[in-house]
């Protein structure tokens, strides 16, 4: 088990190797990754492996993603602290705390019960109050409180979801994995007005994004 006064230097080595010398520079973002405690959002047994180059196992078959993955996924909705964000599949919650620190405010959507409860436990234990966790399909987005500034999809899809598109608000960018189940790419998608501008931001893989528009409509779970 790694020792807990471990944990600080184990943050400022994967910001500055595995991130930083990436070529991601926003220093809030950098802080952010640098002060928030990775290994909360991970099983305890896994502690060891929390702040590694790689996904990590949080059960339910869902990870925590690598983390050079949240950094350029968060890098690339060009967050100012203004925003209202959607996150779909909260997971472990730890992209959400991300968000959290960059945004005014995160909605976030997560198919996963026990998931849900246990990333809102965290959240609550590193004090991220502007953070609004529910249960459903992410899929559909959250209309209720559209539109958002940046929405931010953390699974891998077919095709990015008109539903989310929709609940995009003028100016907003979303940010995917796109592709079959094996390799995605990562887009980014602008609304300016009605034109709809997508970016490759590169290759990536994610587990499965399940729901009406996702992988479930075509019979494949």
């Amino acid at each position: 088990m790694a020792q807990l006064n471990d944990f600080p230097v184990q943050r400022r080595r994967m910001v500055e190797e595995q991130i930083a010398r990436r070529g991601v520079g926003d220093p809030k973002l950098l802080a952010a990754m640098g002060e928030i405690p990775r290994h909360l959002f991970v099983p305890e047994a896994l502690w060891g492996q929390a702040y590694a180059d790689h996904p990590v196992a949080i059960g339910e078959g869902q990870t925590i993603s690598q983390p050079f993955i949240v950094a350029i996924m968060t890098d690339a909705l060009g967050l100012t602290g203004r925003e209202k964000v959607l996150e779909i599949g909260t997971g472990s919650g730890y992209q959400t705390a991300i968000l959290a620190r960059l945004a005014d405010w995160v909605y976030s959507v997560e198919r996963i019960l026990a998931l849900s409860r246990r990333a809102q436990a965290t959240l609550e234990k590193i004090k991220a109050f502007n953070v609004n966790l529910v249960v459903g399909d992410g899929t559909l987005g959250l209309p209720a409180h559209a539109p958002y500034d940046a929405i931010l999809v953390t699974a891998g899809g077919p095709k990015l979801p008109q539903t989310l598109i929709d609940q995009l608000a003028d100016g907003g960018r979303l940010v995917m994995p796109v592709g079959d189940r094996l390799h995605q790419t990562l887009t980014r998608l602008t609304k300016r007005g009605p034109r709809l501008v997508t970016e490759d931001l590169g290759g990536c893989r994610f587990v499965d994004l399940v729901g009406k528009h996702g992988w479930i409509t075509h019979g494949r779970d």
